[in-house]
């Protein structure tokens, strides 16, 4: 069972996340992260019938700084903005481990995309499936795996789900 001061606490850890990534402070998306922390994106196709590979796999929080370094300065693409809707964390579980609290958690999401000289269009949709660690820094994610509905994405997956 989770306390309403954690689940408050939760509930703002899914909501500046996505607050940070629409706005593409790139810079700060790896804080939401352990160091040891990973981040994957896989269709729900290969994760229902248990098959590893995924999209993108960013194996620490070093992965996915580099992976800001690749959007920011190293990707060409037509720029885009993108916006989260993100449904109410359902919680899967709380333990502890040791002195560290210990949350999985999981949430539907969709994100739309709108091009600078275009219409809004469904991006991508999905749910995210999160272990969550407290630290003193406030709660981190351990793992953050976003499985996405279809495997036709309209165009390369630049930005952050």
């Amino acid at each position: 069972m989770m306390d309403f001061g954690s689940y408050h606490d939760l509930l703002d850890l899914y909501a500046s996340y996505a607050a940070t990534v629409d706005s593409a402070d790139w810079e700060n998306w790896p804080e939401f992260f352990l160091d040891d922390g990973t981040y994957r994106l896989q269709p729900r196709e290969n994760h229902d019938r248990g098959l590893p590979l995924c999209l993108l796999a960013l194996e620490s929080k070093a992965m996915i700084r580099d992976r800001v370094y690749g959007v920011k300065e190293t990707m060409y693409h037509d720029p885009y903005y993108q916006r989260h809707i993100v449904g109410t964390p359902r919680v899967l579980s709380v333990r502890l481990e040791g002195r560290r609290e210990i949350f999985e958690a999981e949430a539907n999401y969709l994100v739309v995309r709108t091009k600078r000289d275009g219409v809004t269009e469904v991006f991508n949709a999905g749910y995210y499936r999160d272990v969550i660690v407290r630290t003193g820094e406030g709660l981190k994610f351990k793992s953050r795996l976003c499985v996405y509905d279809t495997e036709m994405i309209p165009n390369s997956l630049i930005y952050p789900i």
